[in-house]
């Protein structure tokens, strides 16, 4: 494909502005004879069909810049019917210059309380694998940054994930980082989910250590669990979350007001949940794998 884009190149030079193809076939490296070739050659059948499948890779990439080519090959798969081998689409994206945004370093902005009132043990033991819905929660808060002229604003974002299907299970948005933001994110999840009685596990931020949350959680009928000091691998899936977010819809922008930022946050959300294919949930999204265990 890459050679393909170098002989239309020549062909474009020498029908248009007359330029010998001897001399372009020497600046740019191929063997007349090459070029001739392909010049009288009609495309072969793999030819027509990576192009095809090219431009279907540069319309998803155009969509979501985030995706790197796995990501690129299963939605081929799912919503364009169109089976290829991870390999395949790889060498595409390097033909196309197409690359995945970076991920950036996570700073976090959780508090240890200076006088925690109750701390849990690390029950979860970084045993992230789930059995059923329900069964073990991962829960913490993250910042967002806008700007208004050069002054910086922030939202925080409290979220709980589902370790069985990844989703998020809940989430509130506000701009202060405090106690009714956790309170609220878990009455959230409870209200939906009032029968779930799960491990819920957390790091020591002030709000988790907090007495009145944690009877919020045994009048749930809940166990809490706390990752060990300076240990962010404990609550390794919910750091991840925040990275995949950020990755895909925050780094690399800058938002100016605060709604465009929360809509963001709400519809990527959405997104997650209903839409973004994960590989080690057999290529579904949280909310598929939540309803097959359902539904079974």
């Amino acid at each position: 494909m890459r050679q393909e884009r170098i002989y239309e190149s020549i062909s474009s030079c020498t029908e248009e502005f007359g330029y010998p193809v001897d001399s372009a076939c020497a600046i740019l490296h191929v063997a007349r004879s090459a070029y001739y070739k392909w010049l009288n050659d009609a495309p072969c059948v793999r030819q027509i069909e990576n192009g095809h499948i090219a431009k279907i890779v540069e319309d998803i990439h155009m969509e979501s810049p985030d995706k790197g080519y796995r990501r690129i090959r299963d939605d081929l798969e799912r919503y364009y019917h169109t089976k290829v081998n991870d390999k395949r689409i790889l060498r595409i994206c390097r033909i196309k210059g197409i690359k995945s945004t970076i991920k950036y370093t996570n700073n976090g902005c959780t508090r240890q309380a200076s006088n925690p009132q109750y701390i849990a043990e690390n029950l979860l033991n970084r045993e992230f694998h789930a059995d059923k819905p329900n069964e073990k929660w991962l829960t913490d808060v993250t910042e967002f940054k806008w700007y208004e002229g050069i002054e910086m604003h922030k939202v925080y974002l409290s979220a709980i994930l589902d370790l069985y299907d990844r989703r998020i299970v809940s989430f509130v948005i506000r701009n202060r980082n405090n106690n009714p933001l956790v309170f609220d994110t878990f009455d959230k999840a409870v209200e939906a989910n009032p029968s779930a009685h799960p491990l819920f596990h957390s790091d020591r931020g002030f709000q988790y250590t907090n007495r009145i949350f944690h009877q919020k959680l045994e009048n749930a009928g809940m166990s809490q669990s706390m990752s060990r000091v300076a240990k962010c691998i404990d609550n390794g899936p919910m750091e991840g979350f925040w990275g995949i977010l950020k990755r895909e819809r925050y780094y690399g922008k800058r938002f100016t007001d605060r709604d465009s930022l929360v809509k963001m946050i709400e519809d990527y959300i959405d997104y997650y949940n209903n839409k973004r294919l994960q590989r080690n949930l057999g290529i579904l999204t949280p909310m598929e794998k939540h309803e097959l265990y359902l539904a079974a």
